[in-house]
């Protein structure tokens, strides 16, 4: 049987290759290290994760009264700031602070609730 197409050329494993951009040892050495240059930063690594430390830290073992006392005085708080920065505000600006006043206000009333419905601790 005749085969119309002719072997391809046998691979030289060697740099003698004509057609070799490597023509020296030096040369590849360079290639290399243009390829570490381009993959440094072209092809950057991962960000590493840094332990991030919390700047504030409520104790692990504060007990839920204690935590929803403390809510219900920090929306206490924030409702009157709004409701003393609404009064300085003309109408229209004024509506949107005394609405968010309203939702603060809200979910003080959750917590009231919320801490009425806990049983006290037997002391």
């Amino acid at each position: 049987m005749f085969k119309y197409t002719p072997n391809p050329p046998e691979a030289e494993t060697d740099d003698s290759d004509p057609t070799s951009p490597y023509s020296t040892p030096d040369s590849r050495k360079l290639h290399e290290a243009a390829e570490r240059a381009l993959d440094h930063y072209l092809k950057p690594e991962a960000p590493k994760r840094r332990r991030s430390r919390p700047m504030f830290l409520i104790a692990p073992d504060m007990d839920q009264e204690s935590l929803l006392a403390h809510a219900c005085e920090s929306m206490a708080s924030a409702n009157t700031l709004l409701n003393d920065f609404a009064a300085l505000l003309e109408p229209p600006y004024r509506n949107t602070v005394l609405g968010i006043a309203q939702v603060v206000m809200l979910g003080e009333l959750a917590v009231n609730r919320a801490l009425d419905n806990i049983d006290p601790p037997n002391r």
